[in-house]
């Protein structure tokens, strides 16, 4: 099952990953980062199916998507 990874310290919270997930596995922190930001966070690992499009999308390069 892939795993997605977001830097809580790069994440913004302009949320493009959230949006372009076709599988809708993102969504947003309930809590605040460093930064002050409601980061994305994996919601539902068990739906994504690994497409890398949040890590495409992603302007601050604040996601990593692992495979088994």
């Amino acid at each position: 099952m892939p795993k997605v990874e977001v830097d809580q310290n790069r994440c913004k919270a302009c949320y493009l990953c959230i949006s372009v997930c076709p599988k809708k596995c993102l969504g947003k922190s309930s809590t605040i980062s460093k930064k002050g930001y409601f980061t994305a966070v994996q919601e539902r690992p068990q739906d994504c199916i690994g497409c890398k499009m949040c890590y495409v999308m992603c302007p601050d390069v604040a996601i990593t998507v692992l495979k088994d």
